[in-house]
């Protein structure tokens, strides 16, 4: 199905026109210093969206410097929290009236289907919003007893300031929902710079932050390439925090350029290669339509993507042939087609990557059971379409098992008992999510204490919530998104100690 500008919804089309997006830079859209200007693409057929401002070092200083000074001596710190909470609900409420332009811009500019673009994304973004609304209210210190005479003791619980917060092109809009909504409801001001494929969503919520009534300077959007804008941001001296969700390799970059300037603090959510493990007494349809959902969500291109199943001897050809089954049979298409469920991946170095290790796999012992290349079709061949893969006979030890692809590839692994199963599915670099499919319920609380993992779900996979902290051990970062730790994130403690003595 080709996609018809009949089919794209008029404020998308008035929001794609009109000349080069812009940078939003202390409540102005403007251009770059530089004045360039780089193209995002439709990856399902290449097609050129937009001309977006290709912002560097200079147009980062300029944001951190209009961030400072909201930050230092606008009116959003003399704001009540209960004025906040109200700017934030209404931030809210603006995306939801905008729900199909939002969901219409990340299918073109990701590539991933409308459907989820819809239901997930902006609807999760929304809810998202709403919940973080609810905290300014709610941030307070204690009344501390210490044992020092005549002393009043209490801690407050203020913003950290300038933030910095970049985000991946796997979900754009909720990645910048994740970063953005805390740290507004900590009383933070923010730069924004979204990924370089990706950029559309974060410049309308831009524009929405103001109508909203969040006051010019609070929330500022710089778009340009990582390797410049991105770089910029996390070395600047008057940022005090710095907030990243990406790969392992940005993120050491970016505690290296922390560390080297201002000892900034950060919080960094980065990759992850996450165990399924179906054992042999799960419910066994739920389980292996669990451990296919679990990788080929959002065409792999998901950081808690299940690529490593591990599934118990005795069952492992059915789980793997099912696996391979449901491979065949998912729609692959472009987004805005109703009946698609796997888009194109985002861009063609992504496509190179993920094509590349599904050659890897046979070479190193693996076998294709499904998929292996390129989708095919007359119509796909402008875009970066690839076949959902599923490789069996893997071994833990293989790259293709060890190396995040990050695409719809999976590698099914066999395993003996539970010591082997969390022995294998600890013994990795990565520990973000992991998944456990089992009726015993004992079984499955020893196993879920024992993997090293940030997120361990039981009898599903992937769900998340506003309300639950996200993050990973080992190289899959730290600090936490979400519920009350997010709060945490963006917040200090500061004591106070008060002399109640006579003098």
């Amino acid at each position: 199905m080709v996609m018809t500008a009949r089919e794209v919804d008029p404020r998308v089309q008035a929001f794609l026109g009109g000349g080069p997006k812009r940078l939003l830079i202390g409540g102005d859209f403007v251009e770059a210093a530089s004045g360039k200007t780089f193209a995002t693409h439709d990856p399902a057929t290449g097609d050129r969206l937009a001309e977006v401002a290709e912002g560097d070092a200079a147009d980062i200083d300029r944001a951190v410097q209009a961030a400072r000074r909201a930050f230092d001596g606008g009116p959003w710190p003399a704001m009540t929290a209960a004025e906040r909470s109200r700017l934030i609900w209404r931030l809210a409420d603006l995306i939801e009236e905008r729900s199909e332009v939002f969901a219409q811009l990340e299918t073109l500019d990701n590539g991933k289907p409308l459907t989820v673009a819809r239901r997930d994304d902006v609807g999760g973004t929304v809810e998202y919003f709403r919940y973080y609304a609810g905290w300014p209210t709610k941030i307070e210190g204690a009344t501390v007893p210490v044992s020092v005479a005549d002393t009043f003791a209490y801690t407050l619980r203020q913003p950290v300031g300038v933030c910095g917060q970049i985000v991946p092109w796997n979900y754009p809009l909720m990645m910048a929902a994740w970063k953005v909504a805390p740290a507004l409801a900590a009383g933070c001001t923010v730069v924004l710079k979204p990924a370089e494929q990706t950029p559309l969503s974060a410049i309308l919520l831009g524009e929405l932050c103001l109508e909203a009534g969040i006051p010019p300077g609070v929330v500022n959007v710089v778009t340009g390439y990582g390797e410049t804008a991105g770089a910029a941001l996390a070395a600047h001296p008057h940022v005090d925090k710095v907030a990243f969700t990406g790969s392992s390799e940005v993120g050491r970059l970016i505690l290296r350029a922390a560390s080297q300037s201002n000892l900034k603090k950060v919080s960094l959510e980065l990759g992850g290669k996450s165990p399924n493990i179906v054992f042999a007494d799960a419910d066994m349809d739920a389980a292996r339509e669990g451990a296919a959902a679990g990788i080929f969500y959002n065409m792999g291109q998901d950081c808690t993507a299940g690529s490593r199943v591990f599934v118990e001897h005795g069952i492992y050809d059915d789980v793997a042939q099912f696996i391979a089954d449901q491979a065949a049979k998912l729609r692959v298409g472009p987004g805005f087609d109703e009946a698609t469920e796997i888009g194109p991946l985002v861009s063609q170095e992504q496509l190179d990557r993920v094509l590349g290790y599904i050659e890897l796999g046979p070479g190193e012992g693996a076998r294709i059971l499904s998929g292996g290349g390129r989708a095919e079709g007359a119509e796909l061949q402008k875009g970066f379409f690839v076949k959902p893969t599923v490789l069996a006979n893997a071994r833990n030890d293989m790259r293709v098992a060890q190396e995040e692809i990050f695409g719809p590839v999976v590698s099914v692994i066999p395993f003996r008992d539970v010591e082997d199963v969390v022995r294998q599915g600890n013994d990795i670099a990565y520990g973000l999510g992991a998944g456990i499919w089992t009726k015993n319920l004992a079984k499955a609380h020893r196993v879920a204490s024992a993997l090293r993992a940030g997120t361990v779900w039981v009898n599903t996979y992937g769900a998340t919530d506003a309300a639950l902290p996200f993050g990973g051990f080992k190289e899959s970062g730290h600090g936490r998104e979400m519920g009350f730790e997010a709060i945490h994130l963006y917040t200090e403690v500061k004591s106070v100690w008060v002399n109640l003595a006579e003098s």
